[in-house]
């Protein structure tokens, strides 16, 4: 009888208006490309933000609240991605994540200019400084200088480029154009600088050109579906030189898809994440550990289709853990605009010394696929210095 009565009471008590309950989930938006082109992007996107909500809620929340990452797919849409923003503008959000693709935030930045915080999950934009926009990851121009001072210090001075003549491949243009025009590349030649559609199913004549000039290595500015087309021209041409792309390649189904087609030598241009064996920080080597091991957990294999989304998110937690779930879009952007010393899979952010993005070019790492073992190995120092002068077969054999 005891028992009955104390159990009715204790429901009773749960019903009460003011009766301690589960925390509501704190709600952070996403605009991620789901479906569409820049599909494998979106969908990594997803995993790593997976990855951080089990990461955040496995020790205890935001402030008491568990977070959940509310996701929108823009269908790889630019206006798409602007209708969605200015959906959830409408509940006044301190902070939206995404899109994941450059034409996709470039689209919805213009929507920001007094708030919220638009955190772009690519790092394929630059934002101006000062504003409520943020970028992902490092920039193209500084991805590329660490390139160039790699290849130059590997004795590779004549360089050609292949670009698409989207906005993307334009991005990749000017920042071989401003970095081939620092002091420290005067050596450095662009013997070769070829362009396509993105729709193009062959750039075979592009190759050939490449192949008949003077190029020690070729660059390639694009990533996804494109940059299968351009490796089957690599392979059909019978085009022989190294070959160096931005991480956002990176990803093992491409590795995986392409693998006959990849040239012997096949550079990325990345993080410390790429490579984890390579990393020494005691700090960045945790992140990176805690970054493979949660989304193992979760059945997935890390690559670099989940590390913008993964990043971002943790910062994006990390600053509501700070200074609050009711905090506004100001109160955000001035948080994370002096934030600095957080250490994440990229390594440690300084958004003082390097506003809207905390990473500057001392970050990227040259990292080389190796296809025996299925991994990425660090070929660089944190800037583009290589680990050795030996020459390209040699260092490469050396490789741990």
């Amino acid at each position: 009888m005891f028992g009955t009565r104390a159990l009715a009471f204790s429901l009773a008590f749960c019903l009460m208006p003011g009766a301690t309950q589960a925390a509501d989930p704190f709600e952070i938006d996403a605009i991620s490309s789901l479906t569409g082109p820049s599909t494998f992007v979106g969908q990594g996107t997803q995993q790593g933000l997976a990855a951080v909500e089990r990461i955040v809620n496995g020790a205890g929340g935001i402030r008491g609240r568990p977070v959940k990452f509310v996701l929108h797919d823009d269908q790889s849409n630019p206006q798409l991605s602007v209708q969605i923003a200015n959906q959830i503008l409408a509940r006044n959000p301190p902070v939206i994540l995404g899109g994941t693709f450059g034409a996709s935030c470039r689209a919805m930045f213009p929507l920001s200019k007094s708030g919220p915080v638009m955190y772009c999950m690519t790092p394929a934009v630059v934002p101006a400084i000062g504003s409520y926009d943020f970028s992902a990851g490092v920039a193209n121009e500084d991805l590329t200088r660490a390139a160039i001072r790699y290849f130059r210090q590997r004795g590779w001075t004549h360089i050609a480029t292949i670009t698409a003549t989207d906005a993307t491949g334009q991005d990749n243009d000017r920042a071989i154009d401003d970095v081939l025009a620092l002091p420290e590349n005067r050596s450095v030649t662009l013997v070769d600088r070829e362009h396509f559609a993105i729709l193009d199913l062959s750039v075979n004549a592009q190759i050939v050109r490449v192949k008949s000039s003077t190029a020690q290595v070729l660059i390639i500015g694009t990533a996804g579906t494109p940059t299968g087309t351009i490796m089957r021209g690599i392979t059909e041409v019978g085009l022989t030189i190294p070959v160096g792309i931005n991480y956002g390649n990176a990803t093992h189904p491409q590795m995986s898809q392409l693998a006959k087609y990849l040239p012997k030598e096949l550079y990325f241009f990345g993080t410390p994440f790429l490579s984890p064996q390579q990393v020494t920080d005691r700090a960045t080597k945790h992140a990176v550990d805690q970054y493979y091991s949660t989304l193992g957990s979760l059945g997935y294999k890390a690559d670099a289709s989940q590390v913008a989304g993964y990043d971002t998110a943790s910062i994006v937690t990390y600053v509501f853990q700070k200074i609050g779930t009711t905090a506004s879009a100001e109160q955000f952007r001035g948080y994370l605009s002096n934030l600095k010393g957080w250490v994440g899979v990229n390594g440690p952010y300084d958004f003082k010394t390097f506003p809207q993005r905390g990473l500057g070019p001392n970050t990227a790492v040259i990292s080389r696929w190796d296809p025996e073992k299925e991994a990425w190995i660090g070929v660089s120092k944190p800037g583009g210095d290589p680990l050795s002068y030996l020459t390209p077969s040699a260092a490469f054999a050396a490789a741990p």
